[in-house]
């Protein structure tokens, strides 16, 4: 009767995630590709860093960044060094002459979101009508905030989600990684093509900064030490849910690196699943839960498989459904970024992705973790 029991719930669960990936397929066919065109631009924009700790990167972004293709009166570059202990804010410093703008973090009193704090001060002091955030060791090609810019002003968005990659990959772990993330993403960039928008990232997204201030900043999910970037989104999707965009372009892309071993790897998802205790979205809930609940049934099935042969015949049939359905969508996401060989990579992720979600969906929300040398929750 257990085993029937069993049997029928990972079915289900089984059909739930099937479907599930297939919406995500067609929320990404839904977004068309786009390209810029050439016309005068007119908003002026403000692009964000919040950085702490990141003298070995810190110059190559804000060098990118002053390289853009952008009108330089219609462009201002804000940094703020977050408490760093290195030299980051020196080297900041050395680009005031070309325009950059340091901001110093100089709290008193042990906060739980500095990088909230950070991008709200940076916010309070700049020029530009649109925000635009990246991290402060991201990379980006010379047309990045063109792409992005061309896109706002055809489309008039609220808050725009552009697609994050990992590069320069120095392991094979970290290319694992990498196929991993481009589902976090292409997850992300599938909701909004189905106007259910749940994810993005905070290395790549933009906003109008009238609207930041119109729904109070990050005030009620300030308690978080991450989420500077989801669940602002969630905040914008419940004000205005139709006025939300991604920017499918290549030339759009911000390219940062994997994780260079297990633990940093956990310690980051471990962050970023956190957020989710404050989605405001229930249905985003109970789809994570489906998800999960997926994940449990594929390690009981096939614990329980050892001792009762039809359980592994169950497991194996998740399997291969799960491969198939998780190929069809990530192969047009490796066609996108221009990196088809990382397909070669889904069998592997097929199998890890199933203890790493039943970890960190326990792990994520309980407890501390590390982050940028400091304990939050």
């Amino acid at each position: 009767m257990a085993v029937t029991v069993l049997s029928a719930i990972s079915i289900a669960l089984t059909l739930i995630y099937i479907f599930l990936v297939l919406f995500l397929r067609r929320g990404w066919n839904n977004i068309l590709p786009f390209t810029r065109t050439i016309k005068p631009f007119q908003t002026k924009v403000s692009v964000l860093v919040a950085a702490r700790n990141e003298a070995d990167k810190i110059h190559l972004t804000i060098e990118d960044i002053l390289a853009q293709n952008y009108p330089k009166h219609l462009v201002e570059l804000i940094v703020v060094d977050d408490h760093s202990t290195d030299n980051t804010a020196q080297i900041i410093s050395q680009y005031a002459t070309q325009g950059v703008k340091l901001i110093k973090l100089n709290e008193s009193k042990a906060l739980n979101s500095y990088k909230k704090k950070a991008i709200t001060e940076a916010i309070e002091i700049a020029n530009g009508d649109i925000i635009v955030t990246t991290d402060a060791d991201c990379r980006m090609h010379t047309q990045w905030l063109s792409t992005i810019i061309n896109y706002y002003e055809q489309n008039n968005f609220k808050l725009i989600s552009s697609p994050v990659v990992y590069f320069e990959e120095k392991s094979r772990f970290e290319e694992l990684q990498t196929l991993e993330f481009l589902y976090l993403i292409g997850l992300g960039a599938a909701g909004i093509g189905n106007r259910m928008p749940s994810t993005c990232n905070g290395a790549n997204l933009a906003y109008r900064k009238n609207v930041f201030f119109e729904l109070g900043g990050f005030k009620g999910i300030d308690d978080v030490a991450s989420g500077d970037d989801e669940l602002f989104l969630h905040k914008v999707a419940h004000a205005y849910p139709a006025s939300i965009g991604f920017c499918k372009s290549v030339d759009a892309i911000v390219y940062t690196h994997a994780k260079p071993d297990l633990a940093a790897f956990i310690s980051q998802r471990k962050r970023w699943a956190s957020k989710t205790v404050k989605y405001k979205d229930k249905k985003i809930l109970i789809l994570g839960l489906a998800i999960w609940l997926f994940n449990i049934t594929l390690v009981v099935n096939f614990c329980l498989g050892i001792i009762y042969y039809p359980l592994i015949l169950l497991f194996a049939f998740q399997i291969m459904l799960k491969f198939t359905v998780e190929w069809l969508f990530l192969k047009p996401l490796t066609k996108f970024i221009q990196r088809p060989k990382l397909i070669n990579y889904l069998p592997l992720l097929t199998v890890s992705h199933i203890v790493y979600l039943v970890f960190i969906g326990i792990a994520g929300n309980w407890g501390k973790y590390s982050w940028k040398g400091r304990m939050v929750k």
